[in-house]
């Protein structure tokens, strides 16, 4: 059942047998409005004569029926402020990261320079320590000490002499360690251009053993050299050659 308050239009749906045939007072949830509302009558059935004020107000005492609106517009929502939540602390910013990626790498740096000055400085400690890294050195052009032997102030001469020409090679060979050690033979190779040995000679030094610190100096000769042999290197001699 559809009543409509009368004074502002607003309708409301309810339940049709809570009105008696004569019918009740309601009153509008909106307005206020109180109006004697009758209840729905089938079109076939002749409509009650209406009571008359006195008697209807004697038999039914006027009852206010708060009927739930049908249609209702939207009653104003109070806005409510959300407390504004703490701002999250803002990263870093661009210059800064690029600051600290700078510094990164610097550092980083730094460490390699560092670590390559004292794998230079301190070589032949190294080979001594860890002997596989001798071959590391000599591809890097580095002499180092051998099994605690350093081989160095190295120089080779050419000179004809009767008529053939003398390759000279000379250097000093050092025990770096704390310990005395023992000498083996020096090996002399002659390369070519690529670097390709086209030969090589064995000499035996002087003394047997050096004490710590203490060098002895070698000299040989190798007459009518090879002719591509451009350059030369020197290095102690392995067991059996």
């Amino acid at each position: 059942m559809i009543l409509t308050c009368p004074a502002c239009q607003t309708r409301y749906e309810v339940d049709a047998t809570k009105f008696p045939p004569a019918g009740r007072n309601v009153r509008c949830a909106r307005c206020s409005n109180v109006w004697h509302a009758l209840p729905e009558k089938p079109e076939s059935e002749p409509e009650p004569p209406a009571p008359s004020g006195p008697d209807y107000l004697a038999a039914e005492p006027p009852r206010e029926v708060y009927a739930q609106p049908q249609e209702r517009d939207p009653e104003p929502q109070e806005s409510v402020t959300a407390a504004a939540e703490p701002a999250a602390p803002a990263g870093p910013k661009f210059w800064q990261r690029s600051w600290f990626l700078t510094a990164g790498w610097a550092a980083l740096a730094g460490v390699v320079i560092l670590l390559g000055v004292v794998a230079t400085v301190y070589r032949h400690q190294v080979v001594e320590a860890w002997p596989q890294s001798a071959s590391v050195y000599s591809k890097l052009g580095m002499k180092v000490a051998s099994g605690g032997l350093k081989i160095g102030n190295t120089k080779n001469t050419r000179e004809m002499r009767g008529g053939q020409l003398v390759l000279t090679v000379s250097g000093t060979l050092t025990n770096v360690t704390d310990r005395e050690l023992p000498v083996p033979q020096i090996r002399i190779g002659l390369v070519d251009n690529d670097k390709r040995e086209v030969y090589h000679w064995t000499v035996a030094s002087d003394v047997i053993t050096l004490k710590p610190g203490q060098s002895t100096h070698f000299v040989t000769q190798l007459s009518n050299p090879p002719d591509e042999a451009t350059n030369y290197r020197v290095e102690l001699a392995k067991a059996g050659e």
